[in-house]
Formats: C-alpha cells, sequence, structure tokens
C-alpha cells in the first residue's frame, strides 16, 4: 500500500541526426545529439486527462558515458507545440541507456544495429507551459521507457512511453 502506480500519458517519437563529440574528440565524454526539427510527434495517449498533440520543434539530447562504458546518461531539452492551439511545452528529460544491450548498438552505429525492444533506456521527464490548459502538466512527475526504431534508408527514431506517476 502506498506505493505509486503508472498512468499511461503520452507516446514521444524523437527523430534524431547523427551524433557528434563535444570537443575535438570522441574522448571529450560528452555527445550532442540534435533533434531533426519538425519531424518528432509528442501525443497524448486517448485515455489521458490532458490533451496534447504536438510536434518537436527542436531539441537536443547531451550523452556522457559512465568511465566502464556500459551505461550512457541522457540530459535532453526540447520545445514541442499543441498543433491544435499553438501553445508550447518545454520538455526536459533525463535518463539512463544500458550500452551493453542491442541500444548500446544503435547509439555506436554498429552495421548490424536494430530495432530495439523496451527496456534498455529510462527516463524521468519535466513538462512546462505557460498555456492555462497544459499548466497542470508542471505539478506531475512523469517516467519514460525507451526503445530505437530503425528503418533503412530513414532516420532514427527514440520512441518513449511515458507515465505519470499517480498513488
Amino acid at each position: 500500500m502506498g506505493f505509486p502506480k503508472l498512468t499511461p500519458a503520452f507516446t514521444a517519437h524523437v527523430v534524431i541526426d547523427a551524433p557528434s563529440p563535444v570537443g575535438s574528440t570522441k574522448a571529450a565524454g560528452l555527445v550532442h545529439v540534435p533533434f531533426i526539427p519538425g519531424l518528432g510527434t509528442f501525443k497524448s495517449e486517448p485515455s489521458y486527462a490532458l490533451q496534447l498533440d504536438g510536434q518537436i520543434e527542436h531539441g537536443a539530447d547531451y550523452i556522457t558515458v559512465d568511465p566502464n562504458g556500459t551505461r550512457a546518461r541522457l540530459d535532453v531539452n526540447s520545445l514541442v507545440r499543441d498543433k491544435a492551439t499553438g501553445a508550447f511545452v518545454r520538455v526536459n528529460y533525463q535518463g539512463v541507456i544500458d550500452l551493453t544491450s542491442p541500444a548500446g548498438k544503435v547509439l555506436g552505429g554498429a552495421a548490424d544495429a536494430k530495432t530495439t525492444d523496451f527496456g534498455d533506456a529510462f527516463t524521468s521527464w519535466q513538462l512546462q507551459s505557460g498555456d492555462e490548459k497544459l499548466k497542470a502538466l508542471e505539478d506531475k512527475v512523469f517516467v519514460g521507457a525507451g526503445r530505437f526504431i530503425l528503418e533503412q534508408g530513414k532516420p532514427v527514431i527514440v520512441e518513449y512511453k511515458i507515465s505519470e506517476v499517480t498513488v
């Protein structure tokens, strides 16, 4: 009793571009992964109380890899625009990815990388908006699980299933 429950809230499709090291070499320890503007989506689940059908306008992931190479730490900032109202939502999330899993092959650019299952990437999310309809998002706690979607000839998509933490 008293343990939190998860209420499905959003599905995000983040379309990413090629990563690049921040600094002069990969040894710099920080990698920038830009989002491809206008291609990603951020949508409420049909049963979720706050409805949002958004397009990801811009964003980037700043990844650091643990010294032993087994985990990647995510730090993401992005901006979503609600298609119906034009209202903006600032979306930030942090997370951890297991690089010893198939997700590590995707992030490493391995030739044999393929679409992954959920379970290798977990995130915590914060949302902010000045729009009255969406302002309540600021008072909620969200967590997510991610996977990578790879299709020949298309950019990589990171799909997140995001839930609100409730009791």
